[in-house]
């Protein structure tokens, strides 16, 4: 990867972004610990409220849990692009990363009406959001999971030279987020039924995604994620019947 001084005011950029949304993605946990187990949308008096709320902790839950495997992508971008100014480099790497969030944002509005279900379901159901985790884990060996996760992690078949057009790089933040997406479904189910509020959950899914994304072996690191999160859904299944 690059080492350009370019290369390092993007890094600085990026370790900014992390540590701010981190921080208040932390104050907002900590504020609503007394409520990380009720959905969004029963913390407002009408939907409309309650949706922009949601979308906002959601986006930046998003930056801190997926902007360390997201940098990789971002970095690889900027090496394959044609040759452009650094300023006009800059700009392409933030439409890149806009429209990756902006698919994010719209499975946002997708997992506020989930949440709400999950969270009604488990309380109907307790058994509920341990098969949610088994299937979280079992989805962790099937191909759709490899073939998305290799996308993610830059195989040669997902690759390309990137004209330096603001246009094709909204399309390959799209196709990065879409992957994305797809990579993380039952990563993010599982978080949505543990709590999205809950630190530890949103720990574990921030260190599953970067472990798969970021070891040597990410397929072999994702079904070890599987193996663990098998053995918690079984754990819990049993724990909600006996």
């Amino acid at each position: 990867m690059r080492t350009s001084p370019t290369s390092q005011r993007f890094i600085g950029v990026s370790a900014a972004l992390f540590f701010g949304s981190a921080a208040l993605t932390i104050a907002w946990c900590g504020s609503m610990s007394a409520l990380h187990d009720m959905p969004m949308c029963t913390l407002s008096t009408t939907w409309m409220r309650g949706v922009p709320a949601f979308l906002i902790m959601w986006l930046t839950m998003m930056v801190a849990m997926m902007l360390p495997s997201l940098m990789p992508m971002l970095l690889r971008y900027r090496q394959t692009v044609t040759a452009t100014s650094a300023m006009r480099l800059d700009a392409l790497t933030a439409w890149v990363g806009l429209a990756y969030f902006f698919v994010w944002a719209v499975f946002g509005a997708v997992a506020f009406a989930a949440s709400c279900l999950l969270t009604d379901l488990d309380i109907r159901w307790p058994p509920a959001t341990g098969l949610l985790v088994l299937t979280a884990g079992a989805l962790q060996f099937t191909r759709w999971k490899a073939h998305h996760l290799a996308c993610c992690r830059g195989a040669p078949d997902c690759c390309a030279v990137f004209p330096a057009e603001t246009s094709a790089a909204w399309r390959h933040g799209l196709r990065l987020g879409m992957h994305c997406v797809h990579c993380c479904f039952g990563l993010t189910v599982m978080l949505l039924a543990l709590g999205m509020m809950d630190l530890r959950a949103m720990a574990l899914v921030t260190a599953a995604i970067s472990i798969e994304r970021l070891a040597p072996v990410g397929l072999r690191a994702a079904r070890l994620v599987g193996v663990v999160l098998v053995a918690m859904g079984a754990f819990l299944v049993a724990n909600a019947v006996v």
